[in-house]
């Protein structure tokens, strides 16, 4: 069974500095059909302008992840994290018991492009923390290279819930399959191209929910990347 969130229906917050689509529903943008998916409860595509960005603010009991697909997106939080977040990287923040923090786009030039995903955590009140790594393409061209888990595996972040988080790079024509457990969900987020997920076609920022499926088969129709979240 499969349910696709087509980009063009998203819901939108648009401001002199921040262009941003929401998946979910989230702050003012409210829709009862789409009110996250199992523990992924946002994913927000945001377009910041150069110099601009999310002054300090405060969160709790949400491990919150982000991707930059183009430009650097630069952060600052009360656990002491801090760092440039660039293309090839995913960075991670606990916000568990409360923290700060504000993001902010590293240039005074050029745009920042970046997904912005919460999840929610499997424990409450954690101590707050922040992680960042790098995920070199060559690692995800032709197969889906894990970025984050429950248990860190194979050099990924680790986040406090059940999900494993995957990133792939396909060419156009190029075929991949991915196996859910039994009982298991997935969301699949079209980064950028275009693909065939179960013969099902996905365009750039479309994304799909997946249930009681063994298989995803997954066809690029273009040079396309894609982010599949595997959940409880």
């Amino acid at each position: 069974m499969m349910m696709v969130r087509h980009a063009a229906e998203r819901g939108k917050t648009r401001t002199s500095w921040l262009d941003s689509n929401h998946t979910f529903s989230f702050n003012r943008y409210f829709d009862p059909r789409y009110n996250g998916f199992r523990d992924l409860l946002v994913i927000n595509e945001d377009f910041v302008r150069p110099g601009e960005g999310f002054g300090t603010h405060s969160h709790e009991n949400m491990e919150i992840l982000s991707y930059v697909v183009d430009g650097a997106l630069e952060h600052r939080d009360s656990s002491g994290g801090s760092g440039v977040i660039r293309p090839n990287e995913f960075q991670r923040m606990t916000a568990g018991s409360g923290v700060s923090h504000s993001e902010f786009n590293a240039s005074r030039t050029a745009p920042v492009h970046f997904l912005q995903i919460w999840i929610l955590p499997d424990t409450q009140g954690l101590k707050p923390g922040y992680e960042q790594r790098s995920f070199p393409p060559d690692e995800r061209r032709g197969r889906l290279r894990l970025m984050a888990s429950a248990d860190g595996a194979n050099g990924s972040v680790k986040i406090h819930q059940d999900v494993r988080v995957s990133d792939g790079l396909l060419a156009a024509g190029e075929k991949m399959s991915y196996r859910l457990e039994p009982h298991r969900h997935a969301w699949v987020q079209v980064i950028k191209g275009s693909v065939e997920l179960n013969r099902t076609p996905l365009q750039t920022s479309d994304g799909a929910a997946i249930s009681e499926e063994t298989v995803l088969d997954i066809e690029a129709k273009d040079e396309s990347e894609i982010l599949l979240f595997d959940l409880r």
